[in-house]
């Protein structure tokens, strides 16, 4: 049987193949009154189609765990029972379909209050639905965005608090995995770089405080998650500095520490709290750092970043350099990437009854 299409369980839930798709922001949702933050007819729509073209998990967007979370006032959020009401409908159709229903919960820290990308994706002024960022130190991204407000101790826990809160009401949405998002420069990943973290309280300084905060939201989650469903991380594996930011050597010791703290995979990304940096991109350019998590530690990995070709992905499965892969561009590009790769590869997958001409 093809690697891709052979099932994966993770403590009680099992995913039909390993052929998944990330959390890709769609900025799509109201940015305010009743329904800010809910998932609306595009939202159910986008995730259907990956959902009826056999991928077989599916984490949905970045949500944010509270307004001010969000990267945008057009992302979605599930710090409300509306919004956890909304997101049913996508869960209940996911499920028929075959697919495992996840979730990413999220908070922008310093990046938040931005345009949508297709606008600019510039920072927002309180009348255009803007507000003002958090971090864990008063330093700006870049000189197009403010100085963030530094966080108290008081409001560290807070948020903590909020991606408890959060992981309740995805429970409750129908989700079967949650994903903790620490990658791309947002505010858990802020809080583990020492190039954004200047804090010298017991955040801030020292390895062991610079993820303090990571792990401790990490247990608040895993506390309210059932135990029999998964939990996921995704981490930047590295700010691609030549010194002063987080590095792949970092990774494998953080990964260890997840592992240890509840955390079933790391979902292995890079870059995004720099900015100005070169990234080397090209095919797979981020497969060798989940290749390095998966060989030096017992915690699986997914790998992401450029896989577009069927053989590609099939190769990262087949030589144990991940235990997944997550295809992003190339699913929104073609929802049905899964049923495709089935056919070349002779694997088994869901096809709809109402596709089955297309077989």
């Amino acid at each position: 049987m093809s690697a891709l299409f052979q099932p994966l369980s993770l403590r009680d839930v099992t995913i039909p193949n390993r052929v998944w798709m990330p959390p890709m922001c769609q900025y799509s949702a109201a940015p305010d009154g009743p329904d800010a933050g809910a998932p609306d007819d595009w939202h159910f729509a986008h995730y259907a189609a990956r959902a009826a073209g056999g991928t077989g998990l599916i984490v949905v967007e970045a949500t944010a765990v509270s307004p001010e979370g969000r990267i945008s006032p057009y992302d979605l959020g599930i710090w409300n029972d509306t919004q956890v009401e909304a997101f049913r409908r996508i869960t209940r159709f996911l499920v028929s379909q075959g697919t495992v229903p996840g979730i990413q919960l999220a908070h922008a820290g310093r990046k938040a209050s931005t345009d949508r990308p297709w606008t600019g994706g510039a920072p927002l002024a309180p009348d255009a639905y803007g507000w003002q960022p958090v971090g864990p130190s008063p330093l700006a991204f870049d000189e197009n965005h403010p100085v963030p407000t530094e966080l108290t101790v008081d409001q560290i826990r807070e948020t903590v608090g909020q991606f408890a809160d959060a992981a309740r009401r995805a429970l409750a949405a129908g989700f079967e995995i949650a994903e903790i998002h620490g990658a791309h420069g947002y505010l858990i990943g802020n809080f583990l770089s020492p190039h954004s973290n200047h804090r010298t309280d017991a955040y801030g300084g020292s390895y062991e405080n610079r993820t303090r905060f990571a792990l401790e939201v990490v247990d608040a989650v895993r506390q309210v998650w059932p135990d029999d469903k998964p939990l996921f991380f995704r981490v930047s594996a590295t700010d691609w500095l030549a010194e002063g930011g987080w590095t792949p050597d970092d990774t494998v010791r953080f990964a260890r520490d997840l592992r240890a703290h509840g955390i079933d995979l790391l979902d292995v990304s890079s870059g995004g709290n720099a900015s100005g940096v070169r990234i080397p991109t090209g095919p797979g350019y981020q497969v060798p750092f989940a290749a390095r998590v998966k060989a030096e530690t017992s915690l699986p990995v997914a790998a992401v970043g450029l896989i577009t070709d069927v053989e590609q992905a099939e190769k990262i499965l087949v030589n144990e350099e991940a235990d997944a892969v997550f295809l992003g561009r190339e699913l929104l590009r073609n929802p049905s990437w899964a049923r495709l790769a089935a056919r070349e590869l002779g694997g088994d997958v869901h096809v709809p009854d109402q596709y089955h001409r297309s077989v």
